[in-house]
């Protein structure tokens, strides 16, 4: 693993401790050799993200739609900028950077960004990490969802129990680095 994808809010959210995970993150990352992988944005946490990558001397690669540059909301000083013409194509983009995919707290787009990556490693479409930082319980409604899902038996608890998630930076991250994914074929039913 040496590419990590970061999808957060663009906003701060509630708590201090939201940036301070996200800067924690892209400290860590960059004193670990990786590489982040993000959606390109210089405001909120993935400003906040990118920000600490780079001071700690990190490689940042952001993936943006023209669009949200011509609104001045990309981040100017990354080692790469990648502008695309959609958001279909900025998340396809990032997912082809990416050797693991990683959720800090984040809004709808966050959680639409995780979802699929979940799903396309559920399908066998990748064999990728996939976490969720869960900083303050962030997502801990998400996970009684997933658990709801499971015993209902919507969700395999194979497919399940892919999910990596910790409540601090360097677990996650040692989690994800010992991560080895085989495919398990999603149950059909007729």
């Amino acid at each position: 693993m040496t590419r990590i994808c970061v999808y957060s809010g663009s906003s701060f959210g509630v708590s201090p401790e939201y940036a301070a995970a996200a800067s924690a993150f892209g400290t860590a990352c960059a004193r670990r050799g990786l590489t982040i992988i993000y959606g390109g944005g210089g405001v909120g946490l993935m400003g906040t993200l990118a920000d600490a990558a780079m001071t700690a001397g990190g490689r940042v690669i952001g993936v943006i739609p023209r669009a949200m540059v011509a609104e001045k909301r990309d981040h100017r000083d990354l080692t790469e900028l990648i502008i695309v013409e959609t958001m279909h194509e900025r998340k396809h983009r990032m997912a082809q950077l990416a050797d693991a995919f990683v959720a800090l707290p984040g809004g709808i787009g966050t959680l639409e960004e995780v979802a699929e990556v979940f799903t396309w490693l559920q399908l066998g479409l990748h064999l990728k990490p996939v976490g969720l930082l869960n900083i303050r319980g962030f997502y801990d409604f998400l996970l009684q969802f997933l658990a709801h899902a499971r015993d209902e038996q919507f969700l395999t608890p194979r497919h399940y129990s892919m999910l990596t998630v910790a409540n601090d930076v360097e677990s996650l991250l040692n989690k994800l680095m010992d991560t080895k994914h085989v495919h398990v074929p999603k149950p059909v039913s007729r």
